[in-house]
């Protein structure tokens, strides 16, 4: 009965604390079983939220939280924490506007003391928490909470060097290991350990022991083969953790309360005594508890709406192909035509649609893992041999790699294919998932072409021309479906620099970038039929900017109307007035684009229509300028 739940008695985490030990094993069933059924209502991040429930709920129980403060890594592992501080039923609204945030967020609750939604930051923010505390007097440890892929950036490993060179006595990390993030890892691990068998003594022993194993049955060869193995896998992080100056504990089992709130205890006890820094490994399985999740943790672990009895994704209603689709199966044929094609992902093969890549051209697909940068200049690499390597990474990720962009690509003029995906609104994922900012950042790089599709046709046609094109380029394209126009049976190149008139007019000159040009077109129908004529052009280029047909227009025109899913700072309306001022054109101009301030999740429809980018928006915008 709901009125026996221990869960519906926790509003803090000090309720937690209150419970009797032999009942934090029931919290957590409950715990799991109200994520399955929350998410499977709303969608969200639901395999690696029910890995993490024990550690979670111990670490809850075992420290004095907020005092204690948690820092994870990313958020996609937050649920239990989330509900265990007071925000279990606002999870009906998570990820809608005005409920709570999929990720952390500082201002939603004292618990979540830092905020996050990019990987590899835990260890880093922890550190600055715990030094805080230190030259401030203030009681308590920080604990970075790192797993599902953060221990793949680079980021992380320079946290864990800082730490053990400050021996930052309040620090603690635990690691979740759930093959997700200690497995890319496991070559390089690999490869210390065997440098420190390389030594005479032990290549002598080495000898010997395969001598003996010559001597063996088959079986006892595979045994004795699998120990050795085994023997690797137990030491190689113990010796890497404490080369950095780390106290390691583990591995354990991460989803047996018992053994974690034992472990914690212990790690506890240690930081009182000033023994930390602490690192605890704990192996978890991702989508621990329910059955389809176990099954297949990378399919669960992103879902939109589900069927708790069968695991099965509600369906919904059909509908154009995504961008994302258009573009993989677009690189897929042009590599098939082009063996000097490469691509190459930072961790989202599914997310970026290189899985299909993956499938048709294995040996010229790379996931270099959670590291940005490292894809960046890797990508470099490949084209100073002759290469022609596609970056797939989502806008916000790219932000990660921007020196690299800079000093690595851009410098050196090298072809390398940015392929920006999730450019613009976002929806659910929030603030920290938002693609606005790369228009801005781009532009300003010389010997970089900025591009951007009005439709999914469009976008083909700019990714042969990207590949083609002997230089830095990118092509920013959106979240989600397309219009379902027809896609032209071949893929040819776009002029470099050069704009498509939509519709013509001489009032007012209306300048979309991207897919928001089929929103100014249905904008400028309701304009004509309240008198007001409209030019409409599709920009393609937020750099180079078609500044001819620009000014030409401009001249022809009383005003000019900027749209752009992008920036207001610096974005693709700034480029168009920075041209029309060296022009000497001085026509009013208005821009619509993403203001100046963090925009939170929600809708995406609807907070384009709030920022005046539907088609309403844009034809009161064109309005108040067709009466100046």
């Amino acid at each position: 009965m709901n009125g026996d739940r221990l869960l519906l008695r926790i509003e803090s985490p000090a309720d937690v604390r209150a419970l009797p030990r032999e009942s934090i094993a029931r919290l957590c069933e409950e715990l799991r079983e109200e994520i399955v059924q929350r998410v499977a209502k709303t969608g969200g991040h639901l395999a690696s939220s029910l890995g993490a429930v024990e550690l979670i709920t111990a670490l809850h129980c075992v420290f004095d939280t907020p005092t204690d403060c948690l820092v994870f890594d990313v958020g996609h592992q937050a649920y239990a924490h989330k509900m265990l501080t007071g925000r279990r039923t606002a999870f009906e609204r998570i990820g809608k506007e005005g409920g709570i945030g999929k990720f952390l967020r500082r201002d939603e609750s004292p618990y979540d003391h830092f905020g996050a939604g990019h990987a590899g930051t835990s260890i880093s923010a922890a550190l600055g928490i715990a030094r805080g505390k230190q030259h401030r007097g203030e009681p308590g440890a920080a604990i970075a909470f790192i797993g599902d892929g953060g221990m793949t950036s680079g980021m992380a490993f320079e946290a864990l060097n800082h730490a053990g060179e400050l021996a930052q006595k309040n620090l603690m990390v635990v690691l979740n290991d759930n093959e997700m993030s200690i497995a890319p890892n496991v070559g390089a691990l690999s490869s210390f350990l065997s440098r420190k068998m390389s030594k005479p003594l032990v290549r002598r022993i080495k000898g010997i022991a395969k001598e003996v194993l010559a001597t063996l049955p088959g079986d006892m060869v595979e045994w004795a083969h699998k120990a050795e193995e085994s023997f690797k896998g137990f030491i190689s992080p113990s010796l890497l953790f404490e080369a950095f100056g780390f106290r390691y504990l583990g591995p354990i089992r991460g989803n047996r309360i018992e053994e974690v709130i034992e472990t914690l205890e212990n790690a506890r006890r240690m930081l009182e005594g000033g023994e930390g820094p602490i690192l605890i490994h704990a192996i978890t399985a991702k989508g621990f508890g329910y059955a389809p999740a176990e099954a297949d943790p990378f399919k669960y672990h992103g879902v939109t709406p589900f069927e708790i009895e069968s695991g099965e994704m509600r369906k919904s209603a059909g509908g154009p192909p995504s961008y994302t689709r258009v573009f993989a199966d677009a690189l897929i044929r042009l590599a098939d035509e082009d063996p000097r094609i490469v691509a190459i992902t930072a961790a989202m093969p599914d997310g970026t649609g290189l899985d299909r890549f993956q499938a048709a051209h294995p040996d010229r697909f790379y996931d270099v893992g959670i590291a940005e940068q490292h894809a960046v200049t890797f990508a470099a690499g490949l084209a100073c041999e002759g290469m022609k390597p596609v970056a797939a990474i989502y806008s916000t990720f790219l932000q990660r790699a921007f020196d690299q962009v800079v000093h690595d690509v851009c410098v050196q003029n090298l072809d390398v294919t940015f392929a920006i995906d999730r450019a613009g609104l976002v929806g659910a994922d929030g603030a920290t998932h938002q693609g606005f900012y790369d228009v801005a950042y781009l532009r300003a790089l010389p010997n970089m072409i900025v591009m951007a599709p009005k439709d999914e046709n469009e976008l083909r046609h700019m990714l042969k021309t990207a590949i083609e094109y002997p230089g830095p380029a990118a092509v920013r394209y959106p979240r989600g479906n397309g219009f379902g126009v027809p896609l032209d049976a071949d893929m040819k190149t776009v002029p470099i620099g050069e704009a498509e008139l939509l519709r013509d007019g001489d009032q007012v000159l209306v300048l979309a970038l991207g897919t928001l040009a089929h929103v100014a077109l249905e904008a400028a129908h309701a304009l004509g039929e309240d008198g007001i004529s409209a030019a409409v052009v599709n920009a393609r280029f937020a750099k180079p900017l078609d500044v001819r047909r620009i000014v030409a227009l401009a001249q022809k025109c009383r005003a000019v109307l900027t749209v752009e899913e992008a920036s207001y700072a610096g974005g693709f309306g700034s480029a168009v007035l920075e041209a029309l001022a060296e022009a000497g054109v001085t026509v009013p101009v208005q821009r619509l684009a993403i203001p100046d301030r963090i925009v939170e999740h929600g809708d995406p429809d609807a907070i384009r229509a709030a920022l005046g980018l539907d088609a309403q928006g844009i034809a009161r915008a064109a309005r108040g300028l067709a009466r100046r």
